[in-house]
């Protein structure tokens, strides 16, 4: 066969490139089985043949030394662990600067494979290995694994190993340039890449999909990918994505500066001021049940000044002092930065009110993330601090200023400008051009927890606005979607309703992207949450919509635990 560039230089670059990938791959199966595949060969012996194997650096698509596969082991199905018979293959991928460390990954292969392969994203600032055996992000009890759907499914620690670091400095890998970028974009698409010639040596056959799923900073990978590597991927679930990542690690600083200065908050009067926001704005949505659903109504209703103190230097539990009132006008004003971040992008936007107590996990969402236990300290003490002061100040020290010792409380954006732009060139997930990922038939579910104290949700509906506004709106309609999801914080637990139950959070995004992926199915304009008994048969406890956005579940008559007594409504940010 002849191949003509027709003049196109780059179009001959890539059918070259094409053409190495499949020779070097039709090498590496030989290399690993010693030939062809053969028939009838049993599939744990198919399994146990992967170990003690190299795929070189060359089939790996960004700059890399080789991945070796450190162990094989068939796992049996197992009823308790709602898995089915598979290949754990646990493995490396070797650094290009030999002081970085080792990526790590877990490649799952199921007996009974569908074709298909689903790689987890991470969370935080990773560094522990994600194994790609856990339920999907807001499952149900009774949700069917994706190991055993029949998905081949990946993780990775993203490059670098949190064990090596103490907890007051888990972003030191941030050190290193090359730990940086694996854990910004490049360890998940190395790790895809050997996952894919892994699967394609044991099954003879590449995926017909991948797809990519994750929350927090795992939704952040997830859109990186689809924005870095837009043919690699054929969807991608993004669940409160840390779109603005370098902007919110810096935003965590003014946050907290004020409870330094007599604005902390004690748990007394944050349950003051979050009755009060409850008060405000619970019936926004038709039912007064500890939910704020039309969120974005609520927040200019929210007047603190009603809070005051008298004077405003009182100190009671009943009532908000002027030092108190600055630091939660903190939260919910956005943060402008004194240059342009990537993407033209200038500021950070506020937090939303609503649910501030509701547990997340087993702190209320304000005190684990903004306030902590006790007033914040520089040098910061991990055992009371609040997540934004760990994680802002460990952000700033090692990954911006580059020095451990560094005064967090004299950081300023400007006098680190290039350093700040190039981390936001690294960690922003912010570039609205999607028309490749959209045009390789990529499709992109996003969720947005509106009660999320961790990251302002407004980011992630701003980015999805950005998308609408660079490839127009029937684009975007055949290819993406935005849920709200009211009453969730940031790692999807639900507000607690008056009967004492927590409100439906729980929701399968995966099946609904395979069905757009591969059968052109849309997702409705409402999906349904749930809440269920954890234990068999899992009873139904209530259900809610989830709606597209901008809709929020209006209350419209009858028992308010079925999804049936709501219609999705809009309201405008």
């Amino acid at each position: 066969m002849i191949c003509r560039n027709n003049g196109h230089p780059a179009r001959a670059r890539r059918l070259r490139s094409a053409a190495a990938f499949s020779l070097a791959l039709g090498a590496l199966v030989v290399l690993l089985t010693g030939g062809p595949s053969v028939a009838g060969e049993a599939f744990q012996d198919s399994c146990t043949g992967l170990a003690d194997r190299t795929i070189p650096a060359t089939l790996i698509g960004l700059p890399s030394g080789n991945a070796v596969v450190a162990s094989v082991s068939f796992v049996p199905a197992a009823a308790q662990a709602k898995t089915p018979d598979f290949c754990k293959v646990l493995g490396t991928i070797a650094p290009v600067d030999p002081t970085a460390q080792l990526i790590n990954f877990e490649l799952n292969l199921p007996a009974a494979w569908n074709g298909k392969l689903v790689q987890y994203g991470g969370g935080g600032y990773n560094g522990s290995l994600i194994t790609g055996l856990a339920p999907l992000r807001d499952a149900a009890p009774d949700d069917i694994l994706p190991l055993a759907r029949g998905y081949v499914t990946v993780g990775t620690d993203s490059g670098h190993q949190s064990s090596s670091f103490p907890r007051d400095s888990i972003g030191k890998f941030g050190l290193n340039d090359e730990m940086l970028t694996n854990y910004a974009y490049a360890s998940y698409k190395k790790v895809r890449d050997v996952a894919v010639v892994l699967s394609e040596v044991l099954y003879r056959r590449r995926p017909v999909r991948i797809y990519y799923f994750g929350g927090s900073e795992g939704g952040r990978e997830g859109l990186t990918m689809a924005q870095r590597f837009p043919v690699d991927y054929d969807g991608v679930v993004s669940v409160v994505p840390v779109v603005q990542l370098s902007m919110l690690f810096q935003s965590y600083i003014p946050n907290v500066l004020p409870q330094l200065d007599g604005g902390w908050l004690n748990p007394v009067k944050t349950e003051m001021m979050a009755k009060f926001v409850m008060e405000t704005c619970d019936e926004l949505d038709g039912l007064r049940d500890g939910v704020v659903s039309n969120a974005f109504a609520c927040q200019p209703k929210v007047n603190l000044a009603a809070l005051r103190c008298p004077g405003g230097t009182g100190t009671g539990d009943n009532c908000l002092s002027d030092p108190q009132i600055a630091s939660i006008q903190a939260i919910h004003t956005p943060h402008p930065f004194p240059f342009a971040m990537a993407n033209g992008i200038t500021a950070y936007p506020q937090w939303l009110y609503g649910n501030e107590t509701t547990p997340d996990p087993d702190r209320s969402t304000m005190a684990r993330w903004v306030v902590g236990t006790a007033p914040p300290t520089e040098p910061l003490d991990v055992t009371t601090a609040s997540q934004h002061w760990i994680y802002g100040a460990n952000a700033v020290r090692f990954m911006i200023a580059r020095d451990d010792k560094f005064d967090v409380l004299r950081y300023r954006p400007e006098d680190f400008r290039t350093r700040v732009e190039e981390i936001s060139k690294l960690l922003d997930s912010t570039n609205p051009d999607l028309s490749a990922f959209f045009a390789h038939g990529g499709k992109l579910i996003m969720r947005e927890n509106l009660a999320d104290l961790a990251q302002s949700p407004l980011a992630g509906i701003n980015y999805f606005q950005s998308v609408v506004a660079k490839l127009g709106q029937t684009t975007v309609d055949a290819s993406a979607r935005l849920y709200l999801s009211p009453g969730s914080t940031h790692t999807g637990n639900g507000a607690t309703v008056p009967d004492g139950t927590a409100i439906p959070t729980m929701v399968d995004l995966l099946d609904p992207l395979d069905h757009w992926a591969t059968d052109g199915i849309a997702p409705a304009d409402a999906l349904i949450q749930t809440v269920k008994e954890t234990t068999p048969p899992f009873a139904l406890k209530a259900s809610r919509p989830m709606c597209r956005y901008p809709n929020y579940p209006h209350y419209v008559g009858g028992n308010r635990s079925v999804a049936e007594s709501y219609d999705c409504r809009e309201t405008a940010p």
